[in-house]
């Protein structure tokens, strides 16, 4: 009976939270460029996360919420409908320590598949002082690689729609009752490009500071640590540390 209340507590502070979000606070978007380079498209993205009082106390009582990025490529054809190339995501799961109270934001790049948030893989961790501070980070996207230069065609049209929503799917089944199917609740930007004609010549990456790349499920706290951006598509220059 104790677990029944304290789950309905959770619950409505929850369905609060998310309403108070979304009514005032959708994110705006305050930088956006795709570079088409000889070694593959990148997306860069910035946007401003700024949550209500509301959703900080839900994720101060222990629920986490995750944030997810994904992006396709798609080839233009006149003459069916167009064909997706590539497509990318990653998670991101933004939840509160009160022991430490510290913000802990979790990277997963594949997708959660049939366990919700309990299913993904993830493959770095970070601590954060601030609220603040975490959502700059899950807030933006900096030269994230969409494709390899193999997928893109030289002499055919292509597009890139990409979004980062709010994903309540994610969430424990008992706290998406009453919220999934409710627009009221749809954090989501969602967005589409041309993808260049051009190549375009790219700065040589700068080495990581640390002088490592992070292995996985190793915590980090000047900055989510990844391999280099043009190992592999999905991986996101933003989370190298800083």
């Amino acid at each position: 009976m104790a677990r029944a209340g304290w789950r309905l507590v959770l619950l409505g502070l929850l369905c609060w939270g998310l309403a108070g979000w979304a009514s005032a606070n959708q994110p705006q978007v305050l930088r956006e460029q795709l570079q088409r380079a000889p070694d593959g498209l990148y997306l860069t993205v910035r946007l401003d996360l700024a949550p209500s009082r509301t959703v900080e106390d839900v994720l101060v009582r222990g629920v986490p919420l995750y944030f997810v990025w994904q992006a396709d490529v798609y080839r233009q054809r006149w003459y069916w409908t167009d064909r997706r190339v590539a497509t990318v995501q990653r998670t991101l799961r933004l939840a509160y320590q009160p022991l430490t109270r510290r913000w802990r934001l979790s990277l997963a790049t594949s997708p959660a598949g049939g366990g919700g948030g309990a299913g993904l893989q993830y493959a770095l961790h970070q601590n954060f002082d601030s609220l603040a501070d975490a959502l700059a980070v899950i807030g933006r996207a900096t030269r994230w690689r969409l494709a390899g230069p193999e997928e893109i065609e030289a002499d055919a049209r292509h597009r890139v729609e990409w979004r980062m929503q709010l994903d309540l799917t994610l969430l424990p089944r008992p706290f998406q009752i009453g919220v999934a199917n409710q627009p009221a609740w749809d954090i989501e930007v969602t967005r589409r490009l041309r993808v260049p004609d051009a190549v375009e010549e790219l700065p040589a990456l700068e080495p990581v500071s640390a002088g490592v790349s992070a292995p996985a499920g190793r915590e980090v706290d000047a900055g989510l640590i990844e391999p280099d951006s043009r190992a592999a598509p999905g991986v996101d220059d933003s989370l190298r540390k800083e």
